[in-house]
């Protein structure tokens, strides 16, 4: 099946229905579909071998992933906040594009030699076609080209094919499932695979996409109450800022709101916590999924938070730090660095394996191995009852006198300092160890606290071997728009402090 057959059902089904809302504009689920068609015949006419959006979230978005599709093209959505040189380079690697972008990204089109561009505007209201472009039914043509972040080095395009997506879809989402009344706002941006399978999902159950452009704390608490949203998705990061206005402001929280899906990065177990008091009521979900697996894998539900926060157990109660259990659509294993399977409480490398799980890049191809299982890259375990708890990934590990050391479960005690708002474990050069542990830390407002007291805290909680050697503090740890810590850019700062002191 071509991903264009969501939209086509949808369209048949509620056509009528609004399918989006983006400040004044409003689409139903049949012009979002006639549309798309428009689109996908002025994508054909052009040339273009992808369709690329470089533009902030609003209708062409929604239109863009679905015009490709009917037009047999790539989808690709590019990070609006990279450099113009870092963009062009992206454009030259999928030329000949037809590129859609906001008014503010035409500068940057210079580089899309031999394709075509369209402003988003211009490209909502093209003409209709003589006849609707019918979608090839190749479920292994590539529907979704989509560069990873880029957080460790260069991006990879990750390749997302349509029987992926319309394995994630169908095995996760129930069709036109959502009443009318429902509607999802979302905020987080076009290029990450949550704001896509955002787009597919709502359009297979029926709910209502809310669009925000951008996100900032009070904006997406306006839109939400003027929108009677129902539904949310965002990253930690996102979630934390929302928990802290709502705090700072005494404002409540919106009375529509019924699901609150999270994931992208890692939860502060004191931001769900705190999410959960406020937001009393509201079924929380934490989605672990990666791009190269088509978004959600494994799922920590409304009933797991609950009964989590609500137990004496300790083994229950850290469950509400874990990303759930695998959804019903793949398998989960955890490996030692030898490809053998851990058991229970051991930590190793997440593997995964179902038929939304891609785990292909052009240029490199598939990183599956012959029996279908991708490595995620990300380190974990899973507890006797199939809950996953990650701890970073791989190449985050510390590796000091040969041991292992996680930088989460450090994190995760420096977190629990009152003084301590946020935190950052990483290695550290080290000439007798090989690498230290060494952290950066942001305090909250008006709190004080040394180095030596969070070292003090730390060792009285874990092993002396997980004690910060060094502590620097931050006004801000460097995330990038999606909600990953670019823990790369603190391991280099204390790299070069290491350098100059020798």
């Amino acid at each position: 099946m071509n991903i264009a057959t969501i939209l086509d059902m949808a369209a048949e089904a509620y056509g009528p229905r609004t399918a989006l809302a983006c400040g004044g504009e409003r689409l139903s689920y049949d012009e979002l579909r006639r549309r798309a068609q428009a689109a996908a015949a002025a994508v054909r006419a052009s040339g273009a071998a992808s369709l690329a959006l470089l533009d902030v979230n609003g209708p062409a978005a929604a239109v863009a992933v679905f015009a490709a599709a009917y037009a047999g093209v790539p989808y690709v959505p590019l990070n609006y906040r990279l450099t113009k040189d870092e963009l062009g380079e992206l454009l030259t690697r999928v030329t000949p594009a037809y590129v859609v972008y906001g008014p503010e990204y035409r500068g940057v089109l210079e580089a899309c030699a031999g394709g075509a561009a369209v402003g988003g505007e211009a490209f909502l209201r093209l003409p209709a076609p003589s006849a609707p472009p019918e979608p090839a039914e190749d479920p292994q043509a590539v529907a979704v080209l989509l560069f990873t972040s880029g957080t460790t080095g260069k991006p990879k395009a990750a390749i997302l094919r349509h029987e992926n997506l319309m394995s994630y879809i169908v095995g996760t989402v129930e069709f036109a499932a959502a009443a009318e009344d429902e509607a999802i706002l979302v905020a987080v941006p076009p290029y990450h695979i949550a704001g896509i399978s955002a787009v597919l999902s709502s359009t297979y159950a029926g709910r209502r996409m809310v669009q925000l452009p951008r996100f900032e704390p009070a904006l997406w608490l306006e839109a939400a109450r003027c929108e009677r949203a129902t539904h949310a998705f965002l990253v930690p990061t996102m979630l934390a800022r929302i928990v802290e206005h709502l705090e700072t402001s005494g404002r409540a929280a919106p009375e529509t709101l019924r699901a609150i899906a999270y994931g992208g990065g890692k939860m502060p177990l004191p931001v769900v916590e705190k999410a959960m008091r406020l937001f009393a009521g509201v079924d929380f979900t934490n989605a672990y999924g990666l791009t190269e697996t088509s978004s959600t894998i494994a799922v920590l539900g409304p009933e797991d938070h609950r009964a989590a926060a609500a137990s004496d157990d300790p083994k229950i109660r850290r469950r509400l730090g874990s990303v759930g259990r695998a959804t019903g659509a793949v398998e989960i294993a955890v490996r030692d660095e030898a490809g053998r399977v851990l058991g229970p409480e051991q930590s190793g490398l997440v593997y995964v394996r179902g038929a939304q799980v891609s785990g292909e890049y052009r240029a490199l191809g598939a990183q599956r191995d012959a029996d279908g299982w991708f490595c995620t890259r990300d380190r974990g375990f899973l507890d006797a009852e199939g809950y996953l708890f990650l701890e970073g990934r791989a190449d985050d590990v510390i590796v000091r006198g040969g041991e292992n050391i996680s930088p989460g479960e450090i994190e995760e005690v420096l977190l629990a300092h009152p003084a301590i708002a946020d935190a950052a474990v990483v290695a550290m050069p080290d000439e007798q160890w090989g690498e230290a542990v060494a952290a950066a830390v942001v305090l909250k407002p008006q709190a004080q606290v040394c180095a030596a007291e969070l070292q003090a805290w730390v060792k009285t909680r874990l092993r002396s071997s997980r004690v910060p050697q060094e502590i620097v503090f931050k006004d801000a740890l460097p995330y990038n728009e999606t909600g990953k810590l670019l823990r790369r850019l603190i391991r280099e700062e204390f790299a070069a402090a290491e350098r100059h002191a020798a």
